[in-house]
């Protein structure tokens, strides 16, 4: 059990210096940031689709965010670049960050434990879980990596050039 509380609290105090520096730099970006060089990468569908849920639910989309993957440091900045009132960005900051934690705390102790008792008693079906574990990530990054790509025949490689 402390074992559990000392991630959750170490996670925590991680999540809300990440999110809300995130929310810090959205804030001082403002809208220059949509006349920058960095105009193309918040032009994203990702940072589109995150501007509309902030725009229209607030401070409970950035709460939500923390219970996805890739959307909440959209969320965060967004809702700095668009000056979200602190009184309503800190509790869900708080509320948030508190939910990813404890998730990442139990669920990532519980995995790690696994993977340990796992390669400790047959290691050989441990190096082939983590193995599997790596491909599917790398499989999920080229998917998206291809669906992105523009259908005019150039690639990813020459779009960042």
């Amino acid at each position: 059990m402390d074992e559990i509380a000392l991630t959750a609290g170490t996670l925590y105090v991680i999540v809300l210096l990440r999110a809300g520096g995130t929310f810090a730099v959205g804030w001082l970006a403002g809208a220059g940031t949509r006349r920058s060089r960095f105009a193309r990468r918040i032009s994203s569908e990702k940072f589109r689709r995150a501007e509309r849920a902030i725009q229209r639910w607030g401070a409970p989309v950035v709460a939500a965010s923390f219970l996805t993957v890739g959307f909440q440091t959209a969320a965060n900045f967004l809702a700095g670049s668009m000056r979200m009132p602190l009184p309503r960005y800190l509790p869900a900051l708080l509320l948030g960050g508190a939910a990813w934690a404890l998730i990442y705390a139990t669920a990532g102790l519980g995995v790690l434990a696994l993977l340990g008792r796992l390669f400790a008693e047959r290691t050989a079906l441990g190096v082939s879980a983590v193995a599997v574990a790596l491909l599917a990530g790398c499989g999920v990054v080229m998917y998206r990596r291809r669906r992105a790509a523009p259908s005019s025949g150039r690639t990813v490689a020459d779009n960042e050039a």
